[in-house]
C-alpha cells in the first residue's frame, strides 16, 4: 500500500507548511501595521471648527482645542455636545484607518485562512 504524499492522513495537502509560513508572515505584517497605527493621529472637528479633538492610534484623546467663542458659561451643554461629537468622529476615523490598514494585509479575508 502506498503512503499519501505529504505524510498527512486523509489526503491533506502537502503545502500545510507553506500555509503556516503565510500565516506567520501575515501576523508579522499585522503587528508592524499596528505599531505604525499607534503612532498616527487623527483630528476631527465639530461646530464648524469651534471644537477640535485629536486621537492617537491607541484610541486615546491626545489634544482638545476650543475656540474662545464656544466657551459660554451659560451654555455648557452645547460645548459638551460639541466635544462629544468631535471625539466620536475622530475615533470613527481612526477605526476606519485601522480597518483599511488591516484589510490591506489580510486581503479582505476577514481574519480567516484561504482553505
Amino acid at each position: 500500500m502506498a503512503k499519501g504524499r505529504g505524510g498527512y492522513p486523509g489526503g491533506m495537502p502537502g503545502n500545510m507548511n507553506n500555509l503556516m509560513k503565510q500565516a506567520q508572515k501575515m501576523q508579522r505584517q499585522m503587528e508592524e501595521a499596528t505599531k505604525e497605527l499607534e503612532e498616527k493621529e487623527v483630528t476631527a472637528s465639530a461646530g464648524g471648527g469651534a471644537v477640535e479633538v485629536t486621537v492617537s492610534g491607541k484610541k486615546e484623546v491626545v489634544k482638545i482645542k476650543l475656540a474662545e467663542e464656544v466657551v459660554d458659561p451659560d451654555d455648557i451643554e452645547m460645548l459638551e455636545d460639541l466635544i462629544m461629537a468631535a471625539t466620536n468622529e475622530a475615533l470613527r476615523q481612526m477605526e476606519e484607518l485601522s480597518q483599511q490598514s488591516m484589510s490591506k494585509i489580510t486581503g479582505g479575508l476577514g481574519g480567516g485562512f484561504p482553505f
